[in-house]
C-alpha cells in the first residue's frame, strides 16, 4: 500500500490527553496507532476507530526486561514456578511487553539443542513479545567455530558467561575465548562476576562450624568476592578490547571497580535489579531460622551503603539497564527454596527471587516519585537502554513514529503490595507489605490492550520471537524485524 493511501486510512488507537516520555523528553501529546505501530503523534488527532483517554497520565513505552529466568531446565527436583505464559503474563500486568530470558547450555550437551528446546518451551505460550539470551557452559570447538556463531547469525545476539556456579562455570581461558568470539561477530557479552573459589573456600568453612542458615548465604558471598570477579572482568575486557556488561551488580565495592574501568576509558557496562535497592542481608534473617530462604539471590543483598551506591549509580548514569532477575523459585511445595519438601543447608537453597512483575512499579514509586531518578532515566533503565543494548531498538523501547506501540499508562495511586495481586507462577513475593505509589493501570501491546489496570486482557501465543541484531550501543547494525 501506498504512504499516501496508509496515511489516509483511519487510525486503529487513539490515545487522547497523554503525556508521553521517552528517554529525552516528556510532553503532553496525542498517540495514534496503526497496524500494531505508532503511526503519529501530535494534538488534534482525527478520531479512531478505538479511543483511549489517558486522563493526563504518563504514558511510557512498554518495559524491556533484559534479565529474566524462565522455564529455564534445572536439576531435579529444582524447577522454576513459571513457565513462558504465567512469567508472560506477569510481565505485561507489570508493564513489561519485551523479556529477553535465557536459552542454558549443558555441559556435554549442544548448544543448538538448547536453542531448540527453549523454543519448544515458548512456542504458542508467551503473551509478550521475546527473545532468547545463551547461557554458554562448555565452549567446545564446536561450539565456538560452528554453534555459537550460527546462533548469533539467527538473532541470539547476546550470551552470558558465569565465574560461578559448577553447572556453568568457565575458566578465564574459556570467557577470553568467548569474549574474542563476542568482539569478532558482535555480540553482547554478559557476565556474572563472583569468584567460585572464595565462594567455595567460605561456604567449606561455613558449614564446617554448623553455620548453614539462609542468613550465612550472605556470608559466603563477601563484597570482596563481587569486587574481585568484576575487576577480573573488566580485565578480561580490556586485554581482548571488546565492551562487556556486568549482570546483577549488588555492592558499593562492585560499583567502584566499574567507576576505575569508566575513568580509564573502558567501554563496560552495568545492570542492577530491585533487590539490591530495597532489600538487605538481614532479609535472609537475623537468627537461625528458615525464613530467609525466600531471599537467597547471587550476589546476595547487602547493606544500606551498597543501597545507596546502586541508587547514586542508577541517577548519574554509570547503570546501562535495570533488569528484574527473576528467578521464581516456590517456597511450598517439593521444587522449590525446600527441595524435596525439606529445610536444606544454604548452599542447596535455590538461589532467585521473584520480580518480573514487580521491577517497573518499584522504580516507579521509589526512584521517580521517591524523587531519586528523573522519569527520563526511568525509562532510559528499563526499556530504551535494554532495547538498544539488545538489539531491537527503535523498534522497542522508544514511543516513536514506526516503533511498535508497546505503551504503559501509570496510575498513581497508593497500592499495597501482595503476592495475591501478583500473576507470576511464585507464591511469594519478597516486597510482600510494601507500600507503592505506582502501578501500570493498562499495558499494551502492539496497540493492543493486554493489561487494563483490574484484568488480564491479553493470550498465549501473542508474543512474537524477536531475532536480534547486533548492539546499537556498540556501534553496529540495528535489528532486523523479525519474521
Amino acid at each position: 500500500m501506498s504512504s499516501s493511501r496508509q496515511a489516509s486510512r483511519p487510525l486503529d488507537v487513539v490515545i487522547r490527553n497523554a503525556v508521553l516520555a521517552t528517554a529525552s523528553d516528556t510532553t503532553p501529546c496525542e498517540i495514534g496507532i496503526r497496524d500494531g505501530i505508532v503511526a503519529v503523534l501530535g494534538t488534534h488527532l482525527p478520531r479512531g476507530r478505538s479511543e483511549i483517554d489517558a486522563l493526563g497520565r504518563i504514558v511510557t513505552p512498554g518495559g524491556v526486561d533484559g534479565h529474566c529466568h524462565i522455564d529455564q531446565p534445572m536439576a531435579p527436583p529444582v524447577r522454576l514456578s513459571d513457565d513462558f505464559e504465567s512469567g508472560s503474563r506477569s510481565a505485561a500486568c507489570g508493564g513489561t511487553t519485551t523479556i529477553i530470558p535465557f536459552a542454558a547450555q549443558r555441559k556435554g550437551g549442544s548448544l543448538r539443542e538448547a536453542v531448540d528446546d527453549y523454543h519448544r518451551r515458548a512456542a504458542g505460550r508467551s503473551c509478550v513479545d521475546y527473545g532468547f539470551h545463551l547461557i554458554v557452559s562448555d565452549p567446545t570447538p564446536t561450539v565456538l567455530r560452528d554453534e555459537l556463531p550460527e546462533q548469533i547469525a539467527q538473532g541470539l545476539s547476546s550470551f552470558k558467561l558465569y565465574m560461578t556456579y559448577d553447572a556453568v562455570k568457565l575458566s578465564d581461558h574459556q570467557i577470553l575465548k568467548l569474549l574474542a568470539l563476542a568482539r569478532d561477530h558482535g555480540a553482547t557479552a554478559l557476565v556474572h562476576a563472583e569468584n567460585t573459589d572464595c565462594i567455595a573456600w567460605m561456604t567449606e568453612n561455613l558449614a564446617s562450624a554448623g553455620k548453614i542458615a539462609p542468613r550465612y548465604h550472605a556470608l559466603s558471598r563477601p563484597l570482596l568476592v563481587e569486587r574481585e570477579g568484576t575487576h577480573r572482568a573488566i580485565a578480561l575486557s580490556e586485554l581482548v578490547d571488546v565492551p562487556i556488561l556486568i549482570v546483577h551488580v549488588s555492592g558499593h565495592e562492585a560499583v567502584e571497580q566499574i567507576r576505575w574501568a569508566r575513568g580509564k576509558g573502558l567501554n563496560i557496562f552495568a545492570e542492577t535489579c530491585p533487590q539490591y535497592l530495597l532489600l538487605t542481608a538481614e532479609d535472609l534473617g537475623v537468627d537461625d531460622s528458615y525464613t530467609g530462604a525466600r531471599c537467597v539471590c547471587s550476589p546476595p543483598p547487602r547493606d544500606r551503603d551498597s543501597q545507596e551506591a546502586i541508587w547514586h549509580g542508577l541517577a548519574d548514569g554509570l547503570f546501562t539497564i535495570f533488569s528484574s532477575d527473576h528467578s521464581p523459585f516456590n517456597l511450598g511445595g517439593a521444587h522449590g527454596k525446600h527441595p524435596d519438601g525439606k529445610e536444606v543447608p544454604f548452599p542447596r537453597i535455590p538461589n532467585g527471587v521473584p520480580g518480573i512483575e514487580t521491577r517497573l512499579p518499584l522504580l516507579y514509586s521509589e526512584g521517580v516519585l521517591g524523587g531519586r531518578i528523573t522519569l527520563n532515566k526511568f525509562v532510559e533503565l528499563t526499556a530504551t537502554n535494554p532495547a538498544k543494548l539488545y538489539g531491537i531498538h527503535p523498534r522497542k523501547g522508544t514511543i516513536a513514529v514506526g516503533s511498535d506501540a508497546d505503551l504503559v499508562v501509570w496510575g498513581t495511586e497508593p497500592v499495597l503490595l501482595g503476592n495475591h495481586m501478583l500473576h507470576h507462577g511464585a507464591d511469594y513475593t519478597p516486597y510482600e507489605g510494601m507500600g507503592l505509589k505506582a502501578w501500570p493501570v493498562c499495558t499494551m501491546l502492539r496497540g493492543e490492550v493486554i493489561w487494563d489496570g483490574v484484568t488480564f486482557t491479553g493470550r498465549a501465543g501473542a508474543g512474537q520471537f524477536l531475532r536480534r541484531g547486533s548492539s546499537s550501543m556498540l556501534g553496529t547494525r540495528s535489528a532486523a524485524r523479525p519474521a
